[in-house]
C-alpha cells in the first residue's frame, strides 16, 4: 500500500530579504520585490505599492536602531502573500484617516484598498509581521516572460 502523494498543482515560490531599517532599505524592498515578481512572470501592480507602504512603515514606525526588517514574498496557487517583519512588536499598525492636507498617514488605507486581505501577526518579542495578500490572476495561466 502506497502513501497518498501530496503535491500542489503549481509550485510554491518564495523570496526573502533582510534589509536595513532605513529609507534606502525600504526603497530596495520595493525595487527588488518588483524585480522578483517580474522574474516569476507575475504582475507587479498592486504588489509593488503594498511592499513600498509596508516597508516604509517598518522603517518609520517599526525601526529600532541597529535592527533590520525582513521582506518575504511567497506565492501559493494564485495568491501572493507579502510579509514585512520589524522589531517593534509593541507598536501595532492601525489605519488612520488623516487630514486632507496631511503629507503622510494614509499608507495602511492604501494597503487596505489594494490588498484582498491584510493583517498583523505578533511574533516572538520583539517582532511583529504585517502581511497582505493579493490575487495574481495566474491560476491555470502560463507565466508572462520577464522583461529584460
Amino acid at each position: 500500500m502506497r502513501a497518498p502523494e501530496n503535491h500542489l498543482a503549481s509550485p510554491v515560490r518564495n523570496f526573502s530579504l533582510q534589509l536595513s531599517s532605513t529609507p534606502r532599505g525600504a526603497r530596495l524592498a520595493r525595487l527588488l520585490a518588483t524585480q522578483q515578481l517580474r522574474a516569476w512572470g507575475l504582475p507587479s501592480h498592486p504588489a509593488e505599492l503594498i511592499v513600498g507602504e509596508l516597508a516604509a512603515n517598518a522603517v518609520t514606525h517599526g525601526r529600532v536602531s541597529g535592527r533590520d526588517f525582513r521582506l518575504l514574498l511567497y506565492v501559493v496557487g494564485d495568491t501572493l502573500r507579502i510579509e514585512v517583519t520589524d522589531t517593534r512588536g509593541d507598536r501595532l499598525p492601525c489605519p488612520q484617516h488623516s487630514a486632507d492636507d496631511a503629507e503622510s498617514g494614509r499608507g495602511l488605507l492604501l494597503v487596505e484598498a489594494l490588498a484582498d486581505r491584510w493583517g498583523v501577526v505578533p511574533g516572538p518579542p520583539p517582532l511583529k509581521t504585517v502581511w497582505a495578500e493579493v490575487g495574481t490572476g495566474s491560476a491555470g495561466q502560463r507565466p508572462v516572460p520577464p522583461r529584460r
